[in-house]
């Protein structure tokens, strides 16, 4: 497997502007609606693996291919389900470092079968789901730190979390739709 290119940029201005490349608004998204959006969100990736032949074909060399993206976005909800529960459990826990191209790679999400990723995707986010759900009114301002010093709050995290998953599927859309 060839490794895709790293991912270095620092996201989290997702939460102070639009994102141009996807169109996700943090601010438009309240805290009570993250549970339901990323549930919507697991339904399109749904979608999208029961979209037949070639979905563990990349698009080029060094871009994931749609099952691959599927993996880190069921990761990404792992991560974060346990990062919000640290958050809620804590008093500004630091989050430990995850890197999410060695993940791929140690993982193997190229052997993956899209089927089962599918599943443990949708399992994935709905516990994530679950987790959001069941914040307090009074901890969506609980502080949480990322490993390279990015500070959160639940909310904030949430939709840091959301765009992920949204970008993503934007991502593998338009491959899809070039693929086509």
């Amino acid at each position: 497997m060839e490794p895709v290119t790293p991912d270095t940029k620092d996201w989290t201005w997702v939460l102070d502007r639009p994102c141009p490349e996807c169109g996700f608004v943090a601010a438009d998204v309240p805290a009570r609606d993250l549970a339901g959006r990323l549930l919507a969100n697991a339904a399109s990736w749904a979608r999208v693996l029961d979209g037949g032949p070639g979905l563990t074909k990349r698009p080029a060399p060094q871009v994931w291919s749609p099952t691959e993206y599927a993996c880190h976005v069921r990761d990404v909800h792992r991560v974060f389900d346990e990062r919000v529960r640290l958050m809620l459990e804590e008093d500004v826990p630091h989050f430990a470092n995850w890197d999410q191209d060695e993940t791929a790679v140690q993982q193997r999400y190229d052997l993956q079968d899209p089927v089962v990723v599918g599943r443990e995707l949708t399992v994935a986010a709905n516990a994530v789901a679950e987790r959001y759900a069941a914040v307090p009114d009074d901890a969506w301002g609980r502080a949480g730190i990322r490993s390279n010093g990015s500070g959160f709050t639940v909310e904030s995290l949430g939709r840091y979390h959301l765009h992920d998953v949204v970008h993503h599927l934007h991502d593998v859309s338009g491959a899809m739709r070039k693929d086509t």
